[in-house]
């Protein structure tokens, strides 16, 4: 069984200097060392000898399988410090070579827009106010005094999750939020995006963008609407810019208004971009109707206010003559460079 052990020996120090790959030195531990491997086979084989032998092969045995265990870490600790200088011979990076310059995006033009509309009703002491995209049929219509029934509620022109819950058509039902939370002086802007069943065109979006302004408190007169609007106007198109209001309807305000503005690009000359009116309409408006005071818990004998809605992507495409809203929603990275 000496002469066995030995023989066990020679063989596997022949075949670790032949293994160059760390799965065959897996496999040649097991060989020799494993449950079944030759050295666990001849320890198993022991009961056979008798008292005398038993101590000195077990010996020789142990030393053997020492060895084998040793060699065996020696082995791969050579094999992964050669992979290791294989890879950095091979993946070895020139520092002095110039990089790659990283893509750097741009602030999407509606986000552009909306920030300086921010900048401008935030300096005029407005607070942003802002309110969820799923909302109650009664802050979206009823509590804007539009009641059952009304064109506005159509389902061609609303989403409705159920006959309960809508994506809100406008960010109206911000103001009603505000106004049932807050007494007034109320002074907001409510930004964010609305739902209406439009079929997709140069024109039309079924996601679009509002910003809507409401300002409630004592005294509140339709001179101060006005106002707000020249001062907005002036600071977004310049200070030679004239407002006109056209009678309007809207169920929420009374008395109601378009506001058209004197095209920016020709001074009310006539032009292409105003479809050679002088004109062009830019925002709703008008005083808060008395009965959405009341359903907020406001007594119209007391206070007042006015409301105004501005469509986003309107305000963008005038400012960067843009003709086709679609533009806006598709991320062609060569119409989003341009800004």
């Amino acid at each position: 069984m000496k002469d066995q052990i030995a023989n066990i020996r020679t063989a596997a120090e022949a075949e670790l200097a032949q293994v160059s790959e760390a799965n065959k030195l897996e496999e040649l531990r097991v060989k020799y060392l494993g449950k079944k491997g030759e050295l666990t086979a001849v320890l198993k084989g022991m009961g056979r000898l008798s008292a005398e032998e038993r101590p000195i092969v077990g010996a020789l045995a142990n030393e053997v399988r020492e060895f084998l265990e040793s060699a065996i870490d020696s082995k791969r600790s050579a094999l992964e410090s050669a992979a290791l200088n294989e890879r950095i011979a091979t993946e070895k990076i020139d520092v002095t070579m110039p990089g790659k310059r990283g893509t750097v995006g741009r602030i999407h033009p509606l986000n552009a827009v909306l920030t300086e509309l921010e900048n401008i009703f935030i300096g005029m002491g407005f607070a942003i106010s802002e309110g969820p995209e799923v909302e109650f049929d009664y802050y979206n219509f009823e509590a804007l005094n539009i009641p059952p029934g009304h064109p506005a509620r159509d389902t061609q022109d609303t989403f409705y999750i159920d006959d309960n819950i809508v994506l809100r058509t406008q960010t109206s039902p911000v103001q009603i939020r505000v106004m049932e939370q807050q007494q007034p002086p109320i002074r907001i802007i409510a930004p964010g995006r609305v739902y209406r069943s439009d079929a997709v065109d140069a024109t039309h979006s079924p996601v679009f963008h509002q910003i809507e302004g409401l300002v409630i408190d004592k005294g509140v007169t339709m001179a101060d609407l006005k106002g707000t609007l020249e001062i907005f106007v002036r600071r977004l198109y310049g200070e030679k810019t004239k407002l006109r209001f056209r009678p309007h309807h809207f169920p929420f305000t009374e008395p109601s208004a378009e506001v058209d503005i004197s095209c920016f690009a020709c001074g009310g000359n006539g032009c292409r971009i105003c479809k050679n009116e002088g004109w062009i309409e830019i925002l709703g408006c008008g005083m808060v109707h008395p009965e959405v005071l009341r359903r907020c818990n406001i007594d119209p004998e007391v206070y007042s206010g006015f409301a105004f809605g501005i469509g986003l992507e309107r305000v963008a495409m005038f400012r960067y003559d843009i003709d086709d809203l679609r533009l806006f929603y598709e991320n062609d990275v060569r119409f989003l460079q341009q800004f």
